[in-house]
């Protein structure tokens, strides 16, 4: 009973939320509908992620049941002795729910899922209210389609490190959007992220602040607190980060290693297909971390499903050098600024360690969503430069015709 009372109360907050969300952020009617179509497809997810981890097993139902057997607590065991960074902090969060109220593990990944999906949201809202225009390939819109992605959704349904670190980054960006207002979310939101997965903090603070530095939207003395607490804040956290990795400098290489370590325990169980990457060149490690599985990979129907996806993410990353101006850079939303260089050094290191497709759809799932947004707004901000030229050669044969028509209404005069 307290399970269904959990849920509903969830599902009601959520769907409440996105009202006041689409009213704050003035979105128009067929928006604000599709925040609730997301919601519905996001609930559905967490039921179908459910029953995917029960037949083919994971982390997640050890995170929620307490059978982590990698995580061994000394002494009495209670709630405070689970605190801690990474695989303890998902304990830590769970204990309540699972342990002392007792809820189900479906229960759990509903409410993992509604974290996940306010991410989405909070990604959501700020391209419908920052980016120029919109673009369609085959004449489907790129908005709000791409946010119907289905890896967006999977691994965001559940119980894990997934579902809390996506939604800490996006809130993150979403608060550095305008920082002056929402600086303490921001804060909140680096606490989770880093506290799940420290190395990620650390890469969400550096793209922050190389944002904050190029960007053109703040004015200088801004930019120079902010770029200091940045430096203050890195340096602060090094040696936790390191201690946490288990190495004794924070570098792409040290980053590489660990996850090559991280990417050998995930590749138990059915969570995908190897690739040998050691004998790939880097070009090609690059491709396989952000546009595999393609269809000749697919393993499963997970994987079939994800091949459209990188589809779509290969045919847009075309148009990045055709699209790329320093104008659109300049443009460019903070938030999608600081998104996509926290993506890169976070794809250094992955290309170069994950060997497994599956293991990559799931560790990319945290950043990718930046990648597709930098090529869709490349895209819209040149379509919109285009429209912007066309119109203007409209109205200058218009005056122009205006000018000839009144000459020649005097010379008729």
């Amino acid at each position: 009973m307290l399970d269904i009372i959990v849920i509903l109360l969830v599902i009601l907050a959520l769907v409440n939320s996105n009202a006041s969300m689409a009213k704050r952020f003035g979105l128009p009617k067929k928006y604000a509908l599709h925040l609730h179509y997301l919601l519905a497809y996001h609930i559905f997810f967490s039921l179908f992620f459910t029953w995917y981890i029960i037949n083919f097993g994971g982390d997640s139902q050890g995170y929620w049941r307490f059978t982590m057997e990698q995580v061994l607590i000394r002494g009495e065991v209670y709630w405070g002795s689970y605190y801690g960074t990474s695989t303890t902090f998902i304990l830590w969060l769970t204990y309540i729910p699972s342990q002392i109220l007792g809820l189900d593990y479906l229960t759990g990944n509903i409410l993992f899922g509604a974290l996940g999906f306010i991410g989405i949201r909070y990604i959501f809202v700020l391209v419908a209210e920052k980016f120029p225009t919109n673009h369609e390939i085959l004449g489907i819109p790129l908005f709000p389609t791409v946010f119907y992605f289905m890896n967006l959704h999977f691994w965001t349904a559940g119980v894990g490190k997934d579902a809390i670190c996506f939604w800490g980054i996006a809130w993150f960006l979403f608060a550095v959007q305008k920082y002056k207002y929402r600086w303490w979310q921001g804060l909140m939101a680096l606490f989770f992220v880093y506290m799940t997965r420290p190395h990620m903090g650390q890469a969400l603070i550096g793209g922050v602040a190389m944002a904050i530095i190029l960007g053109s939207e703040i004015r200088v003395q801004y930019k120079i607190l902010m770029g200091v607490a940045a430096v203050i804040g890195t340096y602060m956290l090094l040696d936790s980060t390191a201690e946490f990795l288990k190495v004794e400098e924070l570098s792409i290489e040290s980053l590489t290693n660990i996850s090559s370590k991280t990417a050998g325990l995930l590749s138990k169980g059915n969570v995908g297909s190897a690739v040998d990457i050691s004998s790939y060149s880097y070009p090609m490690r690059l491709f396989t971390y952000m546009f595999r599985p393609l269809f000749f990979d697919a393993h499963n129907f997970v994987a079939l499903f994800s091949s459209v996806e990188n589809l779509v993410y290969l045919w847009l990353s075309f148009f990045i050098y055709r699209n790329w101006t320093p104008e659109a850079i300049r443009d460019m939303p903070l938030f999608l600024k600081a998104g996509i260089i926290t993506f890169i050094p976070v794809t250094l290191a992955f290309m170069n360690a994950l060997s497994n497709l599956g293991v990559v759809m799931r560790m990319k799932n945290m950043t990718m969503i930046y990648f597709l947004l930098f090529c869709f707004f490349l895209i819209a901000y040149n379509k919109k430069l285009r429209i912007q030229q066309v119109k203007e050669k409209i109205r200058y044969y218009k005056q122009r015709e205006a000018i000839k028509a009144r000459k020649s209404k005097r010379a008729a005069g």
